[in-house]
């Protein structure tokens, strides 16, 4: 189908010499209406072409307004057709007849500037209106933004308001630890707790991902802990650790969120000096250090959270009179040197042997600028955004260590 032919509408006296213009112009693909007025032409009109003579300069402002008007006369006359061209007139020929090829491309011309004009109004109009939509968006995005962080915040002073009181000192056992989120909430979490005059307990526990998810599964788990803590009966320190792990595991199972964590639980027997233990998967493996010498303790176990009937290992091994016992979660080793695991490993080694206290491990490794998990951490949320990862380090320390 042929496009549509640009309508351009001619206003001159009805005449012979208006025929021959409309004629002149009637090519192409363009086509021509004429008339005595601009109240006769059709709403489709593209263009008009004013002869002088018919219209008055008091009209030209109003056909400017109304659609691009290129303005004919059959005689120069430079101060009417310079003030039609002033008061917003396209142009002007003279002599329209003779120069028709020229008229024709004046008339083409005119309608693309037109329509580019036209164009670029309804972008800017487009653009505008975008840019309004986009400044509501982004208000409504920052309003959301605020809320979901003051909820972060809260959830960060609650998950922190779970944690144990530091340091503590139980039948002669010195606990301390230092905890850094790097955002609002932590994946990483620990207890310590006296059962009796014989027996305390403790975990350290570092759960996949980040954010309220995984905060939300070492709430579940200090909720379990303290269930099963109250329904041991004292007996088989040894069972207590991997029953735990058993039970957790089968819980985040049942749950269904696609979380899983690694775990290392500890029963301490004050009486014996005796460690008993399970684990699962726990990176780095806690490390022992007495009479000058490192050791990471043995054994291995699987996941908690992700195979169905895993059964964890009972492990134990005796404690010295003076021992420290470190834990750390995994975000440490994103802070020692080493291009392979098993070098960061033995990295870490080297420095726990050289630490007395939590604070020279911390200084060793360039730590100590950061506050510790009290309100300072609450306050200036969301956290330490410096570290890759969450990162927290335990410390037992006994029993010729006690400080107390």
């Amino acid at each position: 189908m042929p496009p549509a032919k640009q309508l351009i509408g001619v206003i001159d006296v009805p005449g012979p010499e208006r025929d021959a213009l409309a004629q002149t112009i009637a090519r192409d693909d363009l086509a021509v209406y004429a008339a005595s007025g601009i109240e006769e032409l059709p709403p489709e009109t593209a263009l008009i072409v004013a002869h002088a003579r018919a219209v008055s300069r008091a009209d030209w402002e109003r056909l400017a307004e109304r659609l691009p008007t290129l303005v004919v006369s059959d005689e120069r006359q430079d101060a009417d057709l310079l003030k039609a061209v002033e008061a917003g007139l396209v142009d002007y020929i003279v002599d329209p007849l003779r120069h028709g090829s020229l008229l024709r491309r004046m008339i083409v011309k005119a309608i693309e500037v037109h329509q580019l004009a036209a164009d670029r109004e309804r972008d800017r109009a487009r653009l505008a209106h975008l840019n309004e939509n986009l400044e509501e968006l982004n208000e409504s995005l920052e309003t959301h933004l605020a809320m979901l962080r003051l909820d972060q915040q809260a959830g960060g002073q609650i998950q922190r308001k779970l944690l144990p009181a530091r340091p503590q000192t139980l039948q002669g056992v010195t606990f301390d630890y230092w905890l850094a989120p790097s955002l609002y909430l932590s994946g990483d979490f620990l207890d310590f707790q006296g059962f009796d005059e014989r027996y305390s307990l403790f975990y350290f526990a570092d759960v996949s991902g980040h954010g309220a998810s995984s905060a939300f599964v070492t709430v579940l788990l200090k909720y379990l802990s303290n269930r099963w803590q109250q329904e041991w009966n004292g007996e088989h320190p040894e069972r207590l650790a991997p029953r735990w792990l058993a039970a957790l595991n089968r819980e985040l199972l049942d749950a269904g969120i696609g979380k899983h964590a690694t775990l290392f639980v500890g029963v301490i027997d004050h009486r014996r000096r005796y460690l008993h233990y399970s684990l699962g998967a726990q990176l780095p493996m806690p490390l022992l250090v007495a009479d000058g010498e490192v050791q990471a303790l043995p054994g291995e176990g699987m996941p908690v959270g992700l195979f169905p009937g895993v059964d964890y290992p009972s492990l134990g091994c005796p404690l010295p009179e003076n021992f420290r016992l470190w834990l750390c979660s995994d975000g440490i080793l994103e802070c020692l040197p080493g291009d392979t695991l098993e070098g960061r490993l033995r990295e870490l080694e080297r420095r726990v042997l050289a630490s007395t206290t939590l604070e020279d491990l911390r200084g060793s490794l360039a730590l100590e600028h950061l506050a510790d998990d009290d309100e300072i951490v609450a306050q200036s949320a969301p956290g330490h955004e410096e570290l890759p990862d969450d990162l927290t380090i335990m410390v037992l320390s006994g029993f010729g260590n006690d400080k107390s």
